[in-house]
Formats: C-alpha cells, sequence, structure tokens
C-alpha cells in the first residue's frame, strides 16, 4: 500500500528532471557555465567535444555546466531531438546527457528522414522502451520545456548556437577552450 501512494511523488519529483536544467559538474557551484545549444549544429558539436575533451576533465569538480535547448528554425529535426532529450532527462539524468553527447558526435549522419529510427536505437542501448522514447516526441509538455529554454535565450540575446554564458559573460557560436577555461578562471577567483 505505501509503495502505490508513493508512486505520485516519486512521478512528480522524475518530473522536475526534465523541467531543471541539465547539469554536468558541480551543481552547486556559484560559477555557471550555461550552454544555450542546437542538437543539430556543428558548432555545438565541436562545444561538446570541448566539454569532453578539455572543459569537464578540469573544472568537473568546480564548475555548474548548463545545458539550455535553443533548436534553431532551420534545422529540421533539432527541436524533435531537444525534446527527446528532455524525454531521457526525465528518466535519467545521465542518460540525457549520453545522448546529447551521441546525437551530436553523430548528427551529420542523421536526417529527418532516419531521426525516429536512430531515436529508437538509442533508446534500445540505453534499456529504453524505443516506443515510449518515440511517443516522448508528442509531448507537448516536453515540448513546452523546449520553448520555455528557446525564449529565456531570446530574451538573453541569443541568436546562434552555441551561445555559452559564464557567469554571465557571453561566447557566441566559435570560441576555444582557453577563452572559457579564462573566464571560468576569473570567476572560480571571485
Amino acid at each position: 500500500m505505501i509503495q502505490r501512494a508513493l508512486f505520485p511523488i516519486i512521478a512528480m519529483a522524475t518530473a522536475l528532471f526534465a523541467q531543471q536544467p541539465l547539469i554536468e559538474g558541480n551543481p552547486s557551484s556559484q560559477v555557471r557555465v550555461v550552454a544555450y545549444e542546437d542538437l543539430q549544429c556543428p558548432d555545438c558539436a565541436v562545444y561538446r567535444r570541448m566539454m569532453d575533451e578539455k572543459l569537464l576533465p578540469a573544472y568537473r569538480d568546480k564548475v555548474a555546466f548548463e545545458h539550455r535547448d535553443f533548436p534553431l528554425p532551420r534545422h529540421t529535426w533539432a527541436r524533435k531531438a531537444a525534446i527527446a532529450a528532455r524525454f531521457f532527462q526525465e528518466l535519467k539524468p545521465d542518460v540525457a546527457v549520453e545522448y546529447r553527447r551521441h546525437t551530436l558526435a553523430n548528427f551529420k549522419q542523421t536526417t529527418p528522414e532516419n531521426f525516429k529510427d536512430r531515436l529508437a536505437e538509442f533508446a534500445k542501448t540505453q534499456g529504453v522502451d524505443p516506443a515510449r522514447a518515440l511517443a516522448a516526441l508528442d509531448e507537448p509538455r516536453f515540448n513546452d520545456m523546449v520553448e520555455k529554454d528557446y525564449q529565456d535565450g531570446v530574451a538573453r540575446g541569443v541568436s546562434k548556437t552555441p551561445t555559452v554564458f559564464v557567469n554571465g559573460q557571453p561566447f557566441v557560436e566559435t570560441f576555444t577552450a582557453e577563452e572559457i577555461s579564462k573566464a571560468i578562471e576569473a570567476e572560480l577567483k571571485r
């Protein structure tokens, strides 16, 4: 009986994961690196590699790296990918990070025609029912979460991806790991 009573509480708690920004690194850090990303964007793929190879190894324990969705209208499947990321985030944040990493690493092989097949394949490799992942693409609440990030980005002046803010200092589209690191180091010293 207690398990049944706890189910709505657990369901609400997991739904909150998808509503909050996805964070890698130290979520309690005062240094926030907020990235507005498009999962179909070549420059975002470069930023993801930069994070994996340089930024996270150096700052994982010291900095909160927040992901925000900013699917550009010209990218045909970017919004669907952002919605799928929110679905995975609700299930397990680590799977959402892996989905973002996987999607950006393979964006050149993804087309509007094979997007759903690739999503189903990824879900299956993560032990997630592919039909459930595909059904999530039509969930209004996930779309609303993506739209909220998008509108927040527009309000902050974002028009290109990635746009990264290090405690409010913007870096737009193309930048180096060294530039981001310098800004992070300055903020860590404050």
